[in-house]
C-alpha cells in the first residue's frame, strides 16, 4: 500500500467518524427520535414483561424473561431498519445527498457515519433492554461461550436491518410518510417471529413458515439462544436451536440487502 493511499484512507476513515459523530448528535437532539427508536422497545418490554409473567412449565424460565431476549431482535430492526430508512429518505427528501454529491465528503464516508449512527443506537438499546431485563425480571447473564454467540448474532442482525433499511429508503415516495410505512412490516413480523407472541409454536404453522422466510425470526431465536437455558429450545418451532441455519439465514439476507441496496438506492427525488 502506498503512502498516497494510506494517507487517502486515513482521510476517508477521519471524515465517517466526523460524519458519524454529527449524525448521533442530530439524532439526540430530535426528542421525538430518541422515544420511539430508543426507548420505545424498552417501554414494550416492560409492558409485555409485566402482564406476562407467568413461568413456562418444567425449566423455571419466565415468559418476561423470554421477552427480554425475543426484544433484542425488535431493537436491532427499529434501530437498524426504521432509523436508517427514515433518516435516507429524509436526507433524500431536503435535499442532503443531492449537496454532498458536490463536497469532498464521500458517498462511502456519508453511509459509514450513518452506520456508527445505527451501531452506537443498536448497542445502547440493547444495553438498556438488558438492564431492564436484569434489573426488572431477574434475566441471568450468560457465559463467556454464548457472548461470542451474540456479538456475531448482533453483528449480522444489524447488519442486515440496516442494508434493508437503505434499500426500502429508495421506494419512500415523501420522508414525512417514511415512519408508518416503514413500521407496517417491523409490527407485522414482530408478532409472527415470535416476539410478541411467545413460544412461536403458539402460531399456526403456515404462519410459522411464513416468518421463517424473513430475518427477524431467526434474529430472535439466536437472542433466545443466548440468554435462555438449554431447556427452552423445546419451544422453538424445530425444537432446537438452530445456530448454523441461523447464521445462514441471517448472511443470506445480508447478501439479498446489498443487492437491493445497489437497486434501489438514489441519489434525489429524480432519480426515480
Amino acid at each position: 500500500m502506498t503512502a498516497t493511499t494510506t494517507a487517502r484512507s486515513a482521510s476517508a476513515a477521519s471524515m465517517s467518524l466526523s460524519r458519524g459523530h454529527v449524525e448521533i448528535l442530530q439524532f439526540l437532539r430530535d426528542r421525538t427520535s430518541v422515544i420511539f427508536t430508543f426507548l420505545f422497545p424498552a417501554m414494550l418490554l416492560l409492558l409485555f414483561g409485566t402482564i406476562f409473567g407467568d413461568s413456562y412449565e418444567g425449566t423455571g424460565v419466565t415468559a418476561s424473561q423470554v421477552y427480554t431476549a425475543s426484544m433484542l431482535a425488535y431493537g436491532a430492526l427499529t434501530t437498524g431498519f426504521v432509523t436508517m430508512g427514515a433518516g435516507l429518505a429524509m436526507d433524500r427528501e431536503d435535499g442532503t445527498l443531492k449537496r454532498l454529491r458536490g463536497t469532498p465528503l464521500p458517498m462511502v464516508s456519508y453511509l459509514a457515519g450513518k452506520l456508527l449512527l445505527v451501531f452506537v443506537l443498536a448497542v445502547a438499546e440493547a444495553a438498556l433492554l438488558l438492564l431492564v431485563g436484569w434489573l426488572v425480571f431477574d434475566m441471568p447473564m450468560p457465559d463467556a461461550s454464548h457472548w461470542l454467540t451474540f456479538a456475531w448474532v448482533f453483528v449480522l442482525s444489524v447488519t442486515v436491518c440496516t442494508l434493508l433499511g437503505i434499500a426500502v429508503s429508495g421506494i419512500v415516495k415523501h420522508a414525512r410518510n417514511a415512519g408508518a410505512i416503514l413500521n407496517v412490516p417491523v409490527v407485522f413480523l414482530q408478532f409472527i417471529s415470535g416476539v410478541f407472541i411467545t413460544p412461536i409454536t403458539v402460531l399456526p404453522s403456515w404462519l410459522i413458515t411464513v416468518a421463517s422466510l424473513f430475518p427477524i425470526k431467526w434474529m430472535a431465536q439466536g437472542f433466545r439462544y443466548v440468554f435462555l437455558p438449554d431447556s427452552m429450545k423445546q419451544f422453538e418451532a424445530a425444537g432446537s436451536w438452530e445456530l448454523g441455519r441461523i447464521a445462514m439465514v441471517l448472511g443470506a439476507w445480508c447478501v439479498i440487502g446489498l443487492v437491493l441496496c445497489l437497486t434501489t438506492f438514489r441519489w434525489s427525488d429524480k432519480d426515480r
